[in-house]
């Protein structure tokens, strides 16, 4: 941390457990506990039970978090491999023609997700390209909107790149295609699984857009955590939810292990 003092650090610190806690823990913990349970004992649900879990690992729910990966690992490599070219044209425009292609992938998080989801919607209901009614428009969905947050990442990684490398390259005869795929690329890699991840992440939690497009037989599992509390089942939805955080978590740390190794290469 950049305090020095030592009761500056205990400040700090007290802070950071005054703000975390109530804002982030414990809600967290309050999900898990409901997920374990059967009914609430005034303000703390109680009745200790696994019955929850057997339901969120199986059937329509085990369907959900198939649907939700798949859609999450699509929309991913779509919104980094348009991101990434966004980003490397970015980087060869001058500082307008930059500022207008960033204005461009910011767009779709700079208003609400549900009206990209409506837009989406419009755009493809309708021949030559009808895609409602089918999974293709909520991945199409899902990319668009975290291609913008894989465009920034890639985007700074650019900025902070070392052109020495580069010029080497060119000067020893390279091409410019040998010297993206074979140099620039690889200096970019931790940054582009970093990016991955961050889409990855934001796809299997987004909701507010799947709503308005999911056809039956393509429902992600934040619609079927949103259907399961709608209808009252508050404790088997915290199990879904649970699955789902876990889910995240664990394709997160395998996404910074891989990252981590191409730092080191």
């Amino acid at each position: 941390m950049l305090v020095h003092s030592k009761g500056g650090r205990w400040a700090a610190w007290s802070l950071f457990g005054i703000l975390f806690v109530p804002l982030f823990a414990l809600p967290l913990l309050v999900v898990v506990a409901a997920s374990f349970a059967t009914r609430w004992s005034g303000a703390f649900p109680s009745g200790p039970t696994t019955a929850n879990y057997a339901s969120a690992v199986q059937g329509e729910s085990l369907q959900a978090l198939t649907t939700s990966l798949v859609t999450a690992l699509a929309a991913s490599l779509l919104a980094l491999t348009a991101g990434t070219w966004a980003a490397l044209a970015a980087a060869a425009l001058g500082r307008r023609g930059k500022r207008v292609l960033d204005a461009l992938f910011m767009l779709p998080v700079a208003v609400p997700s549900v009206v990209v989801g409506l837009a989406v919607l419009v755009a493809f209901s309708r021949p030559p390209l009808l895609l409602n009614g089918t999974s293709t428009i909520v991945v199409l969905a899902h990319a668009i909107l975290v291609t913008a947050f894989a465009h920034q990442s890639v985007s700074a990684a650019i900025v902070r790149l070392d052109p020495a490398y580069e010029q080497a390259a060119a000067s020893l005869g390279a091409r410019p295609a040998y010297v993206l795929w074979r140099v620039r690329i690889p200096l970019l890699l931790p940054s582009l699984t970093a990016a991955a991840g961050l889409c990855f992440a934001l796809s299997m939690g987004e909701l507010s857009a799947t709503m308005m497009l999911y056809p039956p037989d393509w429902m992600p599992l934040p619609v079927r955590i949103f259907t399961a509390t709608d209808r009252g089942s508050l404790f088997s939805g915290s199990a879904v939810a649970v699955v789902l955080m876990a889910t995240t978590l664990l394709v997160l740390l395998a996404v910074s292990r891989v990252r981590t190794r191409a730092s080191y290469r």
